[in-house]
């Protein structure tokens, strides 16, 4: 198993602007351009970048699918986003999937340029598996979705994806449920600086007796957290707070200061920087009903037979060092 640093879209958009700034001040898709369909697969989509940031999204869209026909693993990933977002074109979850589903099924060589396309596309698969398109031949599966969580967590050590891989664990989605593996891959992910993934760690350990431990990670979590995920992390530190002992809340403040100390510098996040449709991602509050003693959660559908499979995540699902 192979470690590559996770490349994410900030970082790979950054990287584009500067490829783009050396390229010429192209402006349409015609023959003025000195960029045609016969170009090569780069020209094409520096061309297709370029018209997409002047607003010409059909020119850009053209680019892109004449590249991705030349095998460009970045102008597939610009198409398949904005058939996700419906930016550009008509909005299509499944012609989405299509396209990152080609990406994956492409693999990918450890220090590969394309790691972070390859990424994106198994996060954004994963979201696909684990909810369904509707009105596709693509449902719910959620053994694929788990699957594909531990891939992207395992090999390429993304976070949102072992926060996510915990939470179908402590609910038994897609397979067994398991508190102690999901503790293990939620505090990866809040060490790789996950705040949601933190909170929900805390909140484990207050389960299990670590009163005071427990609090200082939701109240950590709490400090730091995005408004969007304060509510649920609000509420689990303050159902905490009010049954811990005055010694163990003083305990926990104390611990939570140390918590953020070291936190400084580290790239925090409540959410992972996947470019999955906002439909596919799921609602913070969910997280609030992680609990030890909670139910099976269901099984997931079997995927549709003429829909391509992603590939397989080359290992199956074990322990955590």
């Amino acid at each position: 198993m192979f470690h590559v640093e996770y490349l994410s879209v900030k970082a790979m958009a950054l990287g584009f602007g500067l490829a783009f700034s050396l390229c010429g001040a192209a402006q349409a898709f015609d023959i003025n351009s000195g960029v045609t369909k016969e170009s090569g697969p780069f020209d094409l989509f520096k061309f297709g970048f370029k018209a997409y940031k002047s607003g010409q999204k059909q020119d850009a869209v053209e680019a892109y699918r004449y590249a991705a026909e030349k095998g460009h693993t970045g102008s597939r990933w610009a198409l398949a986003n904005m058939y996700a977002y419906g930016d550009g074109v008509a909005q299509s979850d499944f012609e989405a999937f299509k396209i990152y589903n080609e990406i994956a099924g492409q693999g990918i060589e450890p220090g590969s340029e394309d790691t972070g396309f390859f990424v994106n596309a198994l996060m954004a698969l994963a979201e696909y598996y684990r909810h369904g398109i509707e009105n596709s031949p693509v449902k719910a599966d959620l053994g694929q979705a788990r699957q594909l969580y531990f891939q992207a967590a395992s090999a390429f050590g993304v976070p949102e994806a072992q926060y996510q891989l915990a939470r179908m664990m402590l609910r038994g989605e897609g397979g067994s449920r398991n508190v102690e593996q999901a503790k293990k891959w939620l505090n990866r992910a809040r060490k790789n600086g996950h705040i949601g993934a933190m909170g929900i760690f805390g909140s484990l350990l207050f389960q299990e007796g670590q009163t005071a431990r427990g609090l200082g990670y939701m109240t950590a979590a709490l400090d730091h957290c995005t408004p969007k995920d304060r509510p649920w992390i609000q509420d689990l530190q303050e159902q905490a707070f009010s049954v811990a002992s005055e010694d163990d809340r003083r305990s926990a403040i104390e611990m939570a200061r140390q918590i953020e100390a070291g936190l400084s510098g580290a790239t925090l996040s409540s959410a992972g920087s996947v470019p999955v449709p906002p439909a596919r991602v799921g609602e913070g509050g969910e997280n609030a009903s992680f609990n030890l003693s909670g139910a099976e959660g269901p099984e997931g559908a079997n995927t549709a037979t003429d829909v391509p499979s992603p590939p397989e995540a080359g290992t199956l699902e074990g322990p955590v060092e």
